[in-house]
């Protein structure tokens, strides 16, 4: 049997609340928070999808999960959701994961798009942040920021994604420096490509079907990507252990240390990179990669299809069947 941290037993919980909590990431840390006797709240914009998660982690795990359909973009709406979740449950522990994934060249996007990302994961995270720390001071608690290994350095054709993944690593660890003298903690978590179906949710502009090609490869290729259950375990384990910061899989450790020593080289290599990636044929509007088609070449469709292989087979565990809102990671 695994061993799992878990949090110190209280009588109403412990509470804990994940945003983006209906798929992918996100539900996969929902679970393994129910698995260790937290009351679990998951929050999101769809309803539908929400009320679909909540009923497998109850039959999974037999914990209490409760849903909430809210917006992180706006900071009253999660007020109003922070204070319900401690009114109930008390709040022992907070992950701020909502997020989308565009994954498009610079020339097939616009300001709204750098917008649209920063909304959602910038500010979703800071509204987040701070509405719950003042709860989470009263019960000496925990805070997770989810960011990413594309926050740590830029990357070509997701620079939306990197820029409000950058934001949430500084957030996260200025707030871990701040907080730290009222007892509460703060985790950055920095993943990298993980297997969780969101492939089928994330938005594709310029040659959609070549970038939804390329991305979902690379999502699912077994030495590029991880597990998502095993990297929710990890992460859970690192926000209750009070950890300042954890970087997942080997690609993104090594990228974060090549960055850190030879950032100019990282930079030239992330443009040879560019290179290889697919042409903008022109600015459109970004279709989801559920309505995007195959790769028009037959060696990358096969490509596509083995690299994909073990992100498509999580696509119903993970909730990722239809597109909705953007919600979660």
């Amino acid at each position: 049997m695994t061993y799992r941290t878990r949090l110190p037993h209280r009588t109403r919980g412990p509470g804990a609340l994940v945003t983006g909590g209906s798929r992918g990431l996100g539900l996969f840390m929902a679970r393994q928070l129910a698995e260790r006797g937290c009351v679990v709240t998951i929050a999101a914009r769809d309803g539908d999808e929400l009320e679909r998660a909540a009923v497998r982690l109850r039959e999974e795990t037999g914990a209490t999960v409760h849903i909430a359909v809210c917006d992180v973009r706006d900071r009253a709406a999660v007020g109003a959701l922070v204070r319900e979740v401690h009114e109930r449950d008390g709040l022992d522990l907070v992950i701020a994961n909502a997020g989308v994934i565009q994954v498009a060249p610079v020339d097939a996007v616009d300001a709204a798009e750098f917008a649209d990302a920063m909304d959602t994961m910038f500010f979703g995270a800071l509204h987040t942040s701070l509405e719950a720390l003042p709860y989470l001071k009263r019960t000496r608690g925990r805070l997770g920021l989810i960011g990413s290994v594309g926050g740590l350095l830029g990357v070509p054709h997701l620079l939306p994604y990197s820029c409000a993944k950058a934001a949430v690593g500084a957030l996260a660890e200025g707030l871990h420096a701040e907080a730290a003298a009222s007892g509460v903690s703060v985790t950055a978590v920095h993943p990298g490509l993980m297997r969780t179906g969101s492939h089928r949710q994330a938005e594709f502009g310029g040659d959609v079907d070549a970038e939804f090609g390329w991305f979902s490869t690379a999502a699912g290729a077994p030495l590029l990507s991880m597990d998502a259950e095993r990297a929710a375990r990890r992460i859970v384990d690192a926000v209750i252990q009070r950890r300042a910061r954890l970087v997942l899989t080997a690609p993104a450790k090594a990228a974060q240390l090549v960055h850190g020593v030879a950032p100019g080289l990282t930079t030239r290599l992330s443009g040879v990179a560019a290179r290889l990636l697919p042409a903008a044929p022109g600015r459109g509007p970004l279709r989801q990669g559920a309505e995007a088609g195959e790769p028009r070449s037959p060696v990358a469709r096969l490509v596509r299809s083995w690299g994909s292989a073990r992100n498509d087979r999580v696509v119903d565990r993970a909730n990722q069947h239809e597109p909705g809102p953007r919600t979660s990671s």
